[in-house]
Order: structure tokens, then C-alpha cells, then sequence
């Protein structure tokens, strides 16, 4: 791979404009750039989340993998017209769903983020892949996406609540329920 980056601080962005992996430049502000950011954001938040699991926790390589996932449609969104995602990760986020929802409880109400700190830090997680699947949805309508990207993201999402439900009984032993104000007074 060489010495990819050798040199940080390069200055060329320094006007509002930044370089893409094909060579392009773009403005910071762009729908692709949104999209990158909010990525790379949740990603941050992912590794948030790992950091507080104990190291033998079973989700560990789950979240490990998912952040290599992103890193690879950061990847797709630097260089316009690649695909890196393939199907099988989409397959493997629904297997990964379905085995963690099979040992909650049906969903009756909704429920409060937080619970623990785990759990707090993946529905973080899970907000920010909403809002990363905003902007790959922005993009998209300017500039076709891989179909894989948007699908990738909305089932993360997903599974983000359901594991943010698994730590929440996990480490309290039950969720924080929403109430309506008549049933709070």
C-alpha cells in the first residue's frame, strides 16, 4: 500500500475544497462530503461503544467488523463509480439482527435511549447511521450510489437498536420504557 499518508497537514484543502481518491476535488461542503463525514462519524461512535465493553464481550467482533464495513463505503463515497461493499455483508448484518433479536422480548413499547452507558453510546451509534442514511440518500439523488450502500446503512441501523436493547438488559436487567405524559403524573 506505500506510504499513503506521509504527509498530513498537505494545506491544499485550506481554501474549502478537498481531494477525493480519484484525484477530483470537491467542496467540503458538498452532498459527498456530508455523506463521508457522517460515515466516518459513526464509525467514531462505534469504536466509542467497543471502547466501553469489556474486551470478552461478544459483540466485540461484531462492532470490529462493522467498522471495517464502513471504512470500506468511506472508501466507495471517496472514489465515485467503486464498489467495495458486496452483498454477503447485508446478509451477514441480518443474520447478525435476527440471532440478537431472538433473545429480547417482543418490542410493546417504545423505549428511552440510555439504560447504560453501552447502551446510550449505540443508540448514538444508531442515530448518527440515520443520519449518515440521510445523507447517502441526498447524495444519491445527485449521484448514483451503490445500491449495497443504502441497504448496508438501513439494515445497521437496525441492528444498532436491537444490540442497544440487548446491553440495556444486559447490564440492567430491563429497558427504560417511554411513558406518555398522562401516565408519568
Amino acid at each position: 500500500m506505500g506510504n499513503r499518508l506521509s504527509k498530513i497537514a498537505t494545506k491544499t484543502g485550506d481554501k474549502g475544497e478537498t481531494g477525493l481518491g480519484d484525484g477530483s476535488r470537491i467542496s467540503k461542503s458538498s452532498e459527498r462530503m456530508h455523506a463521508i463525514g457522517d460515515v466516518d462519524e459513526l464509525n467514531s461512535w462505534i469504536g466509542m461503544l467497543r471502547a466501553e465493553l469489556d474486551a470478552a464481550d461478544d459483540l466485540i467482533p461484531l462492532l470490529h467488523q462493522i467498522q471495517h464495513d464502513l471504512f470500506d463505503l468511506g472508501g466507495e463515497l471517496s472514489v465515485p463509480g467503486f464498489n467495495a461493499l458486496q452483498e454477503v455483508l447485508i446478509a451477514d448484518l441480518e443474520d447478525n439482527l435476527e440471532a440478537l433479536n431472538d433473545t429480547l422480548p417482543p418490542l410493546k413499547d417504545f423505549i428511552l435511549p440510555g439504560g447504560s452507558k453501552a447502551a446510550a453510546l449505540c443508540h448514538m451509534a444508531r442515530t448518527v447511521c440515520r443520519r449518515a442514511e440521510r445523507s447517502l440518500v441526498q447524495l444519491n439523488s445527485v449521484d448514483d450510489l451503490n445500491p449495497l450502500a443504502l441497504r448496508y446503512v438501513n439494515r445497521l441501523s437496525d441492528l444498532l437498536f436491537v444490540a442497544a436493547r440487548v446491553l440495556a438488559r444486559r447490564e440492567n436487567g430491563s429497558e427504560i420504557l417511554w411513558k406518555s405524559r398522562h401516565q408519568r403524573d
